[in-house]
């Protein structure tokens, strides 16, 4: 499936298979979930993607040849050798390539992918609930890092990403507080399902203060409503590569050593990590299929907030 132009639809192509360059690996894709991200491509958002693209970027495939099943993430490649990749934050890389965005992702039976990003599945997880691991379940465990050992954790958008990182919070013993979007009771009902002790809409704030929260939902307007929920020193985690503009807010709810402070990408270290640990919780995935001619259907579905979980493309 191929993006010829932001706001429009995806088209299905044929395509000749690709050639490995050297480090890539050639890949047999099975499986490709969709991300909040592919839709800040696919419209516009995200304004610098390599056109025509293939988008995804939560990819389980096959290396051909091998048959080794390996995952693929947003962050495709890194340069190696600028400050940030030297420092041990290859997600700050200054001559990046980002799987679906500036290299051709998994919406597609085959892929390239450079074969130091590509991370082993753990057992256990069949492709299909696999995929929303390789974003959803990253980057939300890098916002969990960054939320440090806050006890009770507030959740603003309760979508893939958060059904995922509610589990490894529970696992965790800390507290989850999920905030939904005004009315959405289906989405409020399914944080309730996965544990959370308390549930509301955005713009409530919760029964007691938070230690930390964090904003998967790309909206600004979270942002000052988050920093009213949380107690004294407690953190605001941004979680998404895009959101809409903040609005101006008091000093007085940043104030008291309050912080607020974004996420970007992933390292290979939290890759390790979370697939080590998932298993151990174990995480679930709840998702719904999509054949991959239908990926304009899943794209639509996420954006008017109609899924429960992750939606994912199958490729058989």
């Amino acid at each position: 499936m191929v993006l010829h132009a932001p706001g429009h639809p995806l088209v299905l192509q044929e395509r000749p298979i690709p050639v490995p360059g050297p480090g890539q690996l050639l890949l047999k894709v099975s499986a490709c979930a969709v991300c909040r991200t592919d839709l800040h491509v696919v419209d516009g958002e995200l304004t610098e993607p390599r056109l025509p693209l293939v988008p995804g970027h939560q990819i389980v495939a096959r290396v051909e040849g091998t048959g080794q099943r390996v995952g693929v993430p947003w962050l495709g490649s890194t340069c190696g050798h600028c400050r940030f990749c030297l420092s041990q934050r290859e997600n700050l890389c200054d001559a990046p390539g980002f799987t679906g965005y500036t290299l051709d992702g998994g919406y597609a039976e085959y892929c390239l992918a450079d074969e130091r990003y590509c991370f082993p599945i753990p057992d256990g997880y069949p492709d299909l609930q696999a995929a929303p691991l390789l974003c959803a379940g990253l980057i939300g465990y890098r916002c969990l890092r960054m939320a440090g050992k806050a006890r009770r954790l507030g959740l603003y958008g309760f979508g893939a990403a958060a059904h995922i990182l509610i589990q490894v919070a529970h696992h965790q013993e800390r507290e989850v507080y999920a905030f939904v979007r005004s009315q959405d009771e289906q989405a409020a009902g399914f944080a309730r399902e996965l544990g959370a002790v308390w549930t509301g809409w955005s713009d409530q704030l919760p029964p007691q203060k938070l230690d930390a929260a964090i904003v998967f939902a790309p909206v600004g307007e979270l942002v000052p409503a988050a920093l009213r929920a949380v107690d004294k020193g407690g953190t605001v985690v941004l979680g998404g590569i895009h959101m809409s503009d903040i609005p101006s807010f008091p000093y007085r709810i940043l104030w008291e050593e309050r912080v607020v402070r974004s996420v970007a990408n992933l390292t290979r270290q939290d890759g390790v990590e979370f697939l080590e640990l998932a298993p151990r919780v174990p995480v679930r995935t709840e998702v719904r299929a999509y054949p991959l001619e239908q990926a304009n259907q899943a794209l639509d579905d996420l954006r008017s907030g109609r899924l429960r979980g992750a939606a994912v493309l199958v490729m058989d």
